[in-house]
């Protein structure tokens, strides 16, 4: 079922476009001075590749809240946005309702649920994307490109982003074999050892997407840091030869000089300690393509990974004990 799911993405993509132009955003004469995005788990990654695509561009801050509380600074001049697939995400909600209270610009992006149902109540502008996906974290297309094209309509950002967008779907659809056949030789070599995944800073949320995917889907633990900061702490934790490790590096043929030249350095001194270090390369001609590249080449690292452990990798379940038991509360 998961392969189905990935197998959509460039498809869900396109769908997201579509959604995301002809969706209407009020724009009040707003002065928005900053912007804060509050979304968890396969709603929450979205904002984390937004802040990473706009960073050259916006001349406002944006700030990603995934926990239940607002930082001080939402008012009347931020764009608030709230992401939650379902609608009824308990941490999204709690800030929902603090956010309303700000005068915040609020646009909710859910399927339906809670969310929608307040935003109607409050006369709130919402876009709301395709239900009956049965896995949130396979819907970060939706969550994502709606991200952008809140502040696109918000003159936060021109039209560039979503246009790499749209480029980058021929570049996975017609790319797909090479894509599947790479992720199946990363699986292939580190389906029995705890990963290790490494970029550069400005890629951070390719990683974190890898990470996530690999805890749900391939029901593994492993962890992920970013360079050049872990050569200032997490390098100096390299000191005993454990094989069991595997040290994926996602990078990029354009990356700054002195962080590819860190890399290197890196696996120098890592290669002391475990012999299974890869180099994933991107493909695209901008930052937004070559990171879903790397999205779509994750995920599909992330299903091979399931099959040769051979795990369900839809099931959640001990996520769905967690609510439960808060629920009870």
């Amino acid at each position: 079922m998961m392969n189905t799911l990935i197998e959509k993405f460039p498809a869900q993509l396109k769908e997201a476009l579509e959604i995301g132009t002809n969706a209407e955003i009020n724009t009040h004469n707003l002065e928005i001075q900053k912007v804060f995005v509050a979304g968890l788990g396969g709603s929450g990654i979205g904002a984390n590749f937004v802040n990473e695509f706009i960073r050259e561009e916006s001349k406002v801050p944006l700030l990603i809240g995934k926990g239940y509380t607002i930082p001080a600074f939402v008012d009347k001049n931020t764009l608030a946005i709230c992401s939650s697939y379902s609608g009824n995400t308990e941490e999204t909600l709690h800030t929902f309702n603090q956010i309303l209270k700000t005068g915040a610009k609020l646009v909710v992006i859910s399927s339906g649920g809670k969310l929608i149902e307040q935003a109607k109540e409050h006369n709130l502008d919402y876009i709301q994307i395709p239900s009956g996906w049965p896995s949130p974290r396979a819907c970060l297309g939706y969550s994502l490109v709606q991200q952008l094209c809140i502040l696109n309509k918000l003159n936060i950002i021109g039209d560039s982003a979503l246009n790499k967008v749209k480029a980058s779907i021929d570049l996975i659809k017609f790319d797909i074999d090479a894509i599947q056949a790479e992720a199946k030789s990363i699986a292939e070599k580190i389906y029995n050892k705890i990963p290790v995944i490494y970029t550069t800073d400005r890629m951070e949320a390719v990683a974190v997407r890898l990470r996530q995917q690999i805890n749900e889907n391939a029901k593994m633990l492993c962890w992920h840091h970013v360079i050049p900061e872990m050569n200032h702490n997490e390098l100096v934790g390299w000191t005993t030869r454990d094989e069991r490790l595997a040290v994926l590096y996602f990078r990029n043929k354009d990356d700054l000089r002195r962080n590819q030249l860190r890399m290197d350095i890196n696996k120098e001194i890592i290669g002391k300690y475990t012999k299974t270090i890869i180099d994933i390369y991107s493909k695209g001609n901008s930052l937004i393509e070559k990171s879903i590249y790397f999205i779509h080449l994750s995920d599909w690292i992330s299903w091979y990974l399931s099959e040769l452990r051979e795990v369900d990798s839809m099931e959640i379940k001990v996520i769905e004990y967690l609510k439960s038991e808060l629920a009870k509360v």
